[in-house]
């Protein structure tokens, strides 16, 4: 099993991670003279997820932190997997989280002039070739790491004959996947993103700026390097799996830098979660596959399902915060993601009373027709959120887990013979119940005290359980959503020899449609609207709200307490 972190940050943590110390020094040795521009740069093939909300807080956030600017750069290299819905998605989740970019809106496709002259350049240099193989006899003739490649049989092909065949490859006279061009640089070198890289691959799809101008496109380890040279960037910051990339990130730009300006390429640690899966690929296929409801299902760890849960970016920086940025590959336990929504919400989310399971209780003593208002605090952790009226009448519901005909001796609920209070009201006693013939609670009989109402000289009267509820005759009806992690597997990459598909957590959704909420929440209640439904949870107001049948939607964005962490003990 991997290990879990709770908080892989450096230790001690102080002031600046090492990233920030790094550009700290640069700025301060007079580097790029003194400029500090960073990039986030998407591959505009699918939603962002948490992980690149990680990288979006670095990139813009050293930015802002030494006075510099940040660029958004769409790596737009691959026409075959790109959409302008990805790219609109994108902007969306950015300035969600808190940033902006300005007039800096790049696209690798803005430089495909100036890389293919560059190509051109390295051609005529001897510095490139184009190679017939196929992709597999490609790979299978760069070797191992542990031993060499071999040289393609077309390595020593003319200048004339390169410069010939690339050019036809733009022009489309060739089939996708016969040709490629490579660099040409050492097939014995022990990295092996040395052993002549492919550089340009023919593509016949177009692309969704450029059209069908190109047949040929830049790989990845061509393209990023210069994009960054030719936007001004001084530090381009990215994961680790990009250090045995960063010899040849440094080995193109040679060929373009001199000592006047060049950029850097620094790596931190990706964010990875438990009981989630970050890989695009993956998370497109249960997109697909019609496994959850979309990009945006609230069990994605997509930024726009996250933000649909009912995450807020305030919890979701202070997440990627409080983990930090390493050199060293950690799997965080998603409970501090969860411990990061608790914290904001509590302090901005209303309270309210809202009923998940309704069984109707009746106070058999207090006046028929009757209806009085009493105070509920919004949020006793904001001084200035006030308090709103909730009506109190002679039936109300509560919770069907609030009583129990025979209970346990720890159990401080509604039972015959037992009082508990009304949250914000009376105490009552149980004194009957109706069950129907499947033996299930149909109606509860109490008396209430009128002199325990809270607020009154009465009301210091102890009893040990407090519970919600809400007046049957004044109640909405309303539909919840009960998410929880998507996998049940703590680790689904561990699991090599099962697909990641077994490993979904049934139970990650529940809809409960006969919901009764107070009036209060259904007449304040708009889409994105957080609210702390009463001994129950925080959620969130879903964009389904106001569909066909009227009722107001509420994803639960999270418990109150770590219910899972205690469930799965108690399972192991």
């Amino acid at each position: 099993m991997a290990e879990i972190s709770n908080n892989n940050s450096e230790e001690p943590r102080k002031g600046l991670n090492f990233v920030e110390q790094i550009v700290a020094d640069d700025l301060a040795a007079g580097k790029n003279g003194g400029r500090l521009n960073t990039r986030f740069p998407p591959e505009p093939n699918g939603y962002l997820h948490i992980g690149h909300a990680k990288a979006i807080c670095m990139d813009f956030g050293v930015a802002e932190k030494f006075g510099g600017t940040c660029n958004l750069r769409f790596d737009d290299t691959n026409p075959t997997k790109e959409d302008v819905e990805y790219v609109e998605s994108i902007k969306e989740d950015i300035h969600w989280l808190g940033f902006d970019w300005g007039n800096r809106e790049y696209y690798a496709s803005d430089y495909f002039p100036k890389l293919f002259d560059l190509a051109i350049r390295l051609i005529k240099e001897g510095k490139a070739y184009v190679d017939d193989q196929s992709s597999e006899e490609i790979a299978a003739q760069k070797g191992t790491p542990t031993s060499p490649g071999t040289n393609s049989p077309y390595r020593d092909r003319s200048v004339e004959e390169n410069l010939d065949l690339f050019l036809r490859m733009n022009a489309g006279e060739f089939e996708e996947g016969s040709r490629v061009l490579r660099a040409k640089i050492d097939m014995a070198s022990s990295n092996m993103h040395f052993r002549d890289p492919i550089m340009y691959r023919i593509i016949k799809t177009p692309h969704h700026r450029t059209g069908t101008t190109w047949k040929v496109y830049p790989m990845y380890d061509f393209a990023h390097g210069q994009s960054d040279y030719f936007e001004g960037v001084t530090h381009s910051i990215c994961t680790l799996e990009f250090v045995p990339h960063r010899p040849l990130y440094d080995y193109f730009i040679d060929e373009l830098a001199d000592e006047s300006y060049r950029p850097r390429q620094i790596e931190f640690n990706r964010l990875n979660l438990t009981y989630t899966v970050m890989s695009k690929r993956k998370l497109l296929q249960l997109v697909k596959e019609g496994l959850v409801a979309g990009w945006d299902d609230p069990r994605m760890p997509t930024i726009c399902g996250l933000r649909r849960r009912g995450y807020t970016p305030e919890s979701i920086k202070s997440f990627i915060d409080a983990i930090g940025y390493t050199k060293y590959e950690a799997l965080n336990d998603i409970s501090l993601l969860e411990h990061s929504i608790r914290e904001d919400l509590n302090k901005r989310a209303n309270r309210v009373s809202a009923v998940i399971d309704p069984v109707k209780v009746v106070i058999t003593n207090y006046p028929e027709g009757q209806t009085e208002m009493l105070t509920i605090e919004n949020n006793p952790e904001d001084p200035e959120a006030g308090s709103h009226e909730m009506p109190f009448s002679r039936e109300l519901y509560i919770e069907r887990a609030d009583f129990m005909e025979n209970p346990p001796k720890k159990f401080f609920r509604l039972a015959p013979d037992r009082e508990v209070r009304l949250k914000a009201g009376y105490i009552i006693k149980c004194t009957g119940f109706d069950k129907d013939a499947e033996g299930n609670i149909t109606e509860i009989r109490c008396e209430y005290d009128p002199e325990s109402k809270s607020g009154m000289p009465g009301s210091m009267r102890k009893v040990k359980g407090t519970l919600h509820w809400v007046s049957a005759a004044h109640c909405k009806d309303a539909e919840v959503r009960l998410y929880d992690r998507l996998f049940s597997c703590e680790n689904p990459a561990e699991e090599k020899d099962r697909d990641f598909r077994e490993l979904l957590n049934p139970d990650s959704l529940k809809v409960v449609s006969n919901v009764k909420i107070e009036p209060y929440l259904a007449e304040t209640a708009h889409v994105g609207d957080h609210y702390q439904f009463q001994r129950i949870g925080y959620f969130t107001v879903d964009p389904d709200t106001n569909a066909a049948d009227g009722k107001i939607v509420f994803n639960r964005t999270i418990s109150l307490k770590d219910s899972w962490a205690k469930e799965q003990s108690k399972n192991s």
